[in-house]
């Protein structure tokens, strides 16, 4: 039987600038792409708890005003899981990257830099997601 494995991402959302964090990988199967923060669970960590440590692991400890999960994707075979989460901080900020990451960009809704990791190009392209994401920052312009 096959391993489930279960990862988690962070799209680090500043609420002053309303740009997005994400950082250019050097190792693995995504190397050379643009991605968000985050990585594969540890064996008892929920997805929540695994996404905190890779936070802290891969840009250093930073302030997250608010949480929202955006969404959850299932391998076909149902053996891999990954879980989205947009994290929603009051400033930009400069992350302390690991050396899992060699570079990093602040950028706007749509203006993505390439190359796009292809599971997060699918995350951001899905309709479901577009929608969730502009109501979101609707209802943030509110607060």
């Amino acid at each position: 039987m096959n391993r489930l494995i279960i990862c988690s991402g962070a799209l680090v959302y500043a609420r002053s600038t309303k740009r997005f964090l994400l950082l250019h990988r050097t190792q693995g199967r995504a190397k050379d792409v643009w991605g968000l923060v985050g990585g594969t669970n540890e064996e008892k960590e929920t997805p929540w708890e695994g996404l905190k440590r890779e936070i802290f692991e891969e840009i250093g400890e930073i302030e997250i005003k608010k949480t929202i999960p955006l969404e959850t994707f299932i391998s076909n075979d149902s053996n891999f899981h990954f879980h989205t989460y947009l994290c929603v901080v009051d400033n930009e900020f400069i992350p302390i990257l690991n050396n899992e990451h060699n570079g990093y960009a602040w950028t706007t809704f749509q203006s993505w830099p390439k190359p796009l990791h292809n599971g997060l190009k699918n995350t951001l392209t899905n309709k479901v997601n577009q929608t969730k994401l502009e109501t979101v920052f609707k209802v943030m312009d509110l607060l």
